[in-house]
């Protein structure tokens, strides 16, 4: 393929032919063009993915098409999100290897990254569905939200650094509105492209009657849209996770963008929750202990979060932000300071977590965990339990709220018959 070109999808037959120039596709997979097998795999709301497969191995081939594919052309879409996706792949790369896929080649003009092909990595929602337990996961997740919140922010960066790497991602117009859309305003009217399952009728005139509870949400959006306080991966939950029974890598940064430095572990938090309220359609006799497990990766992941923003703010803390001249340097402890910071990030944290529990019942793109119940009525009741947490979790937000507080709170309504 000529970078340059003019933009063209590439096809399962149309690969081979058009990637056959690329050297590091062809030592990965093979020399030979013609001995690769393509499988088209993309079952996301956005791209084409592709596993190119040859004598020599593997790898992913990912093309941003011009409209949402979950919509189609009726919704077009800008191809430079491809580019902001291989910069914030290569970011999250730095800030904590081994995190993400390692990128091979990078064609704007196409659209398209070529990428490490993980295996046996399985979209991680797929495994919370099925009952499949990962090791070491809630570890994983705690660091990599820490450190990409951290190592992104004007407490690591150096300022001008930052500013310069907030203005190239500002170019990031479209795929942010459709978060500031689908996840924070759709929810809660009567939006073009909203469903939700019947008989959650009752509950759903509730939230949207609830005017303390929308004025909350819109200031949620505000400090999104406002608070350019680091690179946020912007659509971290359990289907742009890859996991082994022990290992785990995060895919799919395209939302990227600088905002509140508790997004990401929120939106995370929340797809958690909506895994644990889905459980009693999908297990048998190991329902609550699979249960308890869930809430134990959403509690030991904010363990995590905390310990690691704690010592990269002992050791990392050479920005502008609350600099050791204001602190140690003049035989202050800094502890405080950054107890009130982490106070900030799990305010905005579990006011998104909440939100992002509304969104995926309510709007367009919902998840698997509770769409894959196939009988409405069993159904309705488990995501009426997900939607009144979440309203509880907004309006609770600003209290102080902790990790197990919320997975206190998610027992209590696990039990509750809210419909």
């Amino acid at each position: 393929m000529t970078t340059g070109a003019a933009y063209e999808a590439l096809t399962v037959e149309t690969l081979p032919d058009r990637l056959a120039g690329i050297a590091v596709l062809a030592a990965k997979v093979g020399p030979e063009a013609g001995a690769w097998q393509v499988e088209e795999v993309g079952d996301g709301n956005l791209n084409l993915v592709f596993i190119v497969s040859g004598p020599a191995g593997k790898a992913i081939v990912k093309q941003a098409l011009p409209y949402v594919r979950l919509v189609g052309d009726s919704w077009p879409l800008p191809l430079y999100r491809a580019f902001y996706e291989h910069h914030a792949l290569t970011r999250q790369a730095a800030r904590d290897p081994g995190s993400v896929p390692e990128i091979y080649h990078f064609d704007e003009a196409q659209a398209l990254i070529v990428m490490e092909f993980l295996a046996p990595h399985v979209i991680l929602r797929r495994k919370l569905i099925a009952g499949e337990h990962v090791a070491g996961l809630a570890g994983f997740l705690g660091r990599f939200c820490a450190r990409t919140a951290f190592r992104g922010s004007e407490l690591s960066m150096a300022s001008g650094d930052k500013k310069a790497d907030a203005a190239l991602f500002a170019g990031n117009v479209e795929i942010p509105a459709i978060t500031e859309a689908l996840v924070f305003t759709d929810p809660y009217f009567e939006a073009e492209m909203n469903n939700h399952t019947e008989g959650l009728g009752p509950v759903v005139a509730e939230l949207r009657g609830d005017v303390a509870l929308k004025i909350k949400a819109q200031r949620a959006l505000q400090r999104f849209v406002s608070n350019a306080e680091t690179m946020v991966h912007g659509d971290l939950h359990s289907g742009s996770i890859m996991s082994t029974a022990d290992d785990s890598r995060v895919i799919d940064p395209e939302f990227v963008q600088y905002g509140p430095l508790g997004f990401d572990i929120g939106m995370l938090c929340a797809n958690f929750l909506m895994a644990y309220f889905s459980q009693p359609a999908h297990r048998g006799a190991e329902l609550e202990t699979y249960q308890a497990w869930i809430l134990g990766l959403i509690d030991e992941t904010c363990a995590t979060f905390e310990t690691e923003f704690r010592h990269l703010w002992q050791t990392e803390r050479t920005g502008i932000l609350y600099p050791r001249t204001l602190f140690e340097d003049q035989g202050h402890d800094s502890g405080p300071a950054c107890a009130e910071v982490l106070a900030g990030i799990w305010r905005d944290a579990w006011a998104v977590c909440g939100i992002e529990m509304h969104r995926r019942c309510l709007s367009l793109a919902h998840n698997a965990d509770f769409e894959e119940i196939a009988d409405p009525a069993i159904r309705a009741p488990l995501e009426a339990r997900n939607l009144t947490m979440g309203a509880a979790l907004i309006h609770a937000a600003d209290g102080g709220l902790t990790a197990a507080e919320v997975c206190a709170m998610a027992r209590e309504f696990n039990g509750k018959d809210v419909l």
